[in-house]
């Protein structure tokens, strides 16, 4: 693993930092190959029951590609630029693949500016908790590209079509405050509560009732791009898979004895 992507697990929660702070931890080939490699482990790994994304330092969770080597790489494609995104298909759509698409709850701590690929990772996640100093700015038009890591993809189900389309054609940072009306961000904190109370957020939905959760992300998913009648054999499928866990059986016996239940995340 490289040093740009630390990883610590926490009970059932996984810690994932991009740690390049003195570059507003923006993405290097070096840090995109860790990163999506670390997320689809965390993905795949049973005892992690929820994954904390965060970016260290305070100036930034992630400002996206490393224009400086994207800058080196356009220079040996030559004229067209051809070959130079080849990041997209090779980082990061396994990368959004495998943070959208895990069956536990992911959160982004999101302090300072989020932009470009970076604020497509924190859109991604299926929480934002976000410092009262951040911002998010999609960024991509601004260097005359498109939406790419899921932003066309995740930002209108958060903001709306209409929303969306001004924010990815005519970028600007988005400050926490309008982030929240706009429901970019569940929460706002001051900065300096950000780590503790994402963390506190995240090491909650870890002791939470994990196939539950899988489930009702499958079912959102599905049902975004389903008939209402194929969806209800959805969620019959997947109620199914739910009402067999050990989680639900427990939370059963604890609701009659009127007690907290402790679940077990299977």
């Amino acid at each position: 693993m490289s040093d740009s992507v630390l990883y610590e697990l926490d009970g059932g929660l996984a810690v994932i930092t991009v740690n390049r702070p003195e570059a507003m931890n923006a993405l290097d080939t070096a840090t995109k190959v860790a990163l999506r490699d670390t997320v689809a482990a965390a993905a795949e790994d049973r005892a992690v029951r929820a994954v904390l994304l965060t970016g260290a330092g305070e100036r930034a969770f992630c400002v996206g590609q490393d224009l400086k080597e994207h800058l080196e790489l356009l220079k040996r494609a030559g004229e067209t630029g051809e070959g130079a995104l080849k990041t997209v298909a090779e980082h990061y759509n396994p990368l959004l693949r495998a943070l959208a698409g895990m069956r536990k709850p992911t959160v982004a701590a999101v302090g300072g500016v989020a932009a470009g690929a970076g604020a497509s990772l924190a859109f991604a996640c299926d929480f934002r908790i976000v410092a009262d100093t951040a911002g998010f700015n999609t960024a991509f038009a601004g260097i005359a590209l498109t939406a790419d890591s899921g932003a066309s993809w995740t930002l209108p189900r958060l903001v709306g079509h209409a929303k969306a389309t001004e924010l990815l054609m005519l970028p600007r940072t988005v400050k926490a405050a309008e982030a929240m009306e706009l429901g970019l961000a569940t929460k706002v904190v001051p900065a300096a509560e950000l780590a503790a109370t994402a963390r506190a957020f995240a090491k909650e939905l870890a002791a939470g009732p994990t196939v539950a959760y899988g489930a009702i992300k499958e079912s959102l998913a599905y049902g975004a791009s389903h008939t209402l009648d194929e969806l209800l054999d959805k969620e019959d499928e997947l109620q199914t898979l739910a009402g067999d866990s050990e989680d639900h059986r427990i939370a059963v016996r604890a609701f009659v004895a009127k007690e907290k239940p402790e679940y077990l995340g299977r």
